[in-house]
C-alpha cells in the first residue's frame, strides 16, 4: 500500500479514537461530515470494483499507465477520510485518481455506497464508477487456471458459492454504477482498449458513447444500453467472393449499400439515437453502450457501427468509441 494510503489509515484511526473518547458511536459514516473544504475543478476520481477474476486488476494497471495514482483494496470505510486527504489544499499532487473497492469492506458499509458517492460528488469532485462483471463459468475457468484463490472461499465455503455471495455484497455498487463492462468475451488486451477510450481519456464533460457489433451465435452483449437486430438485412455471407470479408472491406461496404433496406436501416438507427441520446446526456448519464448484431458480427452488423461511428464523432460533443466484438 502506498504512502498516501498509510497516512489515510492512520487519520482514519485517530478520529474513531476521538470519537470513542468522548462516547459517540463510532461507524465510518459518522466521520465523513465536513470533509470536503475544496476540490480542484479538474481533479477526477474513478471507482474501480466488480467480481474478482473480471479485469479489477487489468483495469487498474491500465489507468496507471494513463497517469492516474491508483490504490486497491482501499476498505470503504476509508474512501471518504481519503478523498479529504486527497483533495486538501496542501495535498497538490494527483489530478486524476482510482481505487479500487471491493467486496472484502463488508455488506454494511457496501450497502452505503450511493450515499457515499453523493457526498463525494456534492463536494465538486468528479467521480465515475466503474463496475466489472463476468459470467460464473467464466469466473471458474478463469480461477481455475490461474490457481488464485477467491477472496472469499474461507472456511470452506465452495468456489461458485462464494462468487455468488461476492455479487450479492456488490449488489449496491452494480445498482450505482456509472459503466458496466462485462469480460465473459473480452480479452485482456480489449479490456484495456475500453478502458483507454471509455475511461480514462473520457472528456469530463461528455457522454463517453460505444458502438459494438456482435454475431448472435455468440450471444448478446449483457451489457448494452440498446440492441439493434440487423439480421432481416441482405447477408453477404452467401456470397461467395465476399464470405471471407468482414464490414470493413471495400467490396462488403459496396455491397451493402447497394441494397436499399440497408439505406433504410441506417436512417432509422440514426434518427432514433439523434433523438434519443440527447435524452440520456439531459439525464447527467456519463456512459452508453449501443449494440449491433447480426447472424456471425462478421458483415452487417461490423458495417453498420463503423457508419453510426463515424456519423456520432462529427454530430455529437461526445467521445465516440467502435468495438466488434467477433473481429478478434
Amino acid at each position: 500500500m502506498t504512502d498516501l494510503a498509510l497516512i489515510t489509515i492512520y487519520e482514519f484511526c485517530v478520529q474513531r479514537q476521538a470519537l470513542l473518547a468522548i462516547g459517540k458511536k463510532c461507524e465510518f459514516y459518522e466521520i465523513r461530515s465536513s470533509l470536503f473544504e475544496s476540490v480542484q475543478e479538474d481533479m477526477k476520481l474513478i471507482i474501480v470494483s466488480g467480481l474478482s477474476g473480471s479485469g479489477k486488476s487489468v483495469a487498474l494497471h491500465t489507468l496507471e499507465d494513463e497517469e492516474f495514482h491508483c490504490i486497491d483494496n482501499l476498505h470503504l470505510g476509508l474512501l471518504s477520510a481519503f478523498v479529504k486527504r486527497l483533495t486538501s489544499p496542501d495535498f497538490d499532487i494527483y489530478d486524476n485518481t482510482a481505487v479500487g473497492i471491493d467486496a472484502r469492506s463488508g455488506a454494511t458499509e457496501l450497502n452505503s455506497f450511493p450515499s457515499i458517492i453523493d457526498e463525494i460528488r456534492g463536494s465538486g469532485l468528479d467521480v465515475d464508477v466503474l463496475y466489472l462483471d463476468a459470467e460464473v463459468p467464466t469466473l471458474l475457468k478463469r480461477f481455475s487456471e490461474t490457481r488464485r484463490r477467491h477472496p472469499l472461499t474461507r472456511n470452506g465455503l465452495p468456489l461458485v458459492e462464494a462468487i455468488h455471495l461476492e455479487r450479492s455484497l456488490l449488489s449496491a455498487i452494480a445498482s450505482y454504477a456509472d459503466l458496466k463492462i462485462d469480460t465473459t468475451q473480452t480479452t485482456i488486451h480489449q479490456l484495456r482498449a475500453l478502458i483507454r477510450e471509455r475511461v480514462s481519456r473520457k472528456q469530463d464533460s461528455s457522454l463517453s458513447l460505444l458502438f459494438q457489433s456482435f454475431g448472435y451465435k455468440h450471444g448478446v452483449p449483457p451489457d448494452s444500453d440498446y440492441v439493434f437486430d440487423v439480421r432481416c438485412l441482405p447477408n453477404p455471407h452467401w456470397e461467395s467472393k465476399l464470405r471471407s470479408l468482414t464490414g470493413q472491406d471495400p467490396e462488403v461496404v459496396d455491397y451493402l449499400r447497394s441494397h436499399r433496406e440497408v439505406e433504410e436501416m441506417f436512417e432509422s438507427l440514426r434518427i432514433f439515437l439523434e433523438q434519443w441520446i440527447p435524452v440520456f446526456e439531459s439525464e447527467n448519464r456519463r456512459y452508453l453502450s449501443v449494440s449491433i448484431g447480426c447472424t456471425g458480427g462478421q458483415h452487417r452488423s461490423v458495417y453498420l457501427a463503423e457508419r453510426l461511428s463515424m456519423h456520432f464523432r462529427h454530430a455529437l460533443n461526445a467521445s465516440v468509441s467502435l468495438r466488434h466484438r467477433e473481429l478478434v
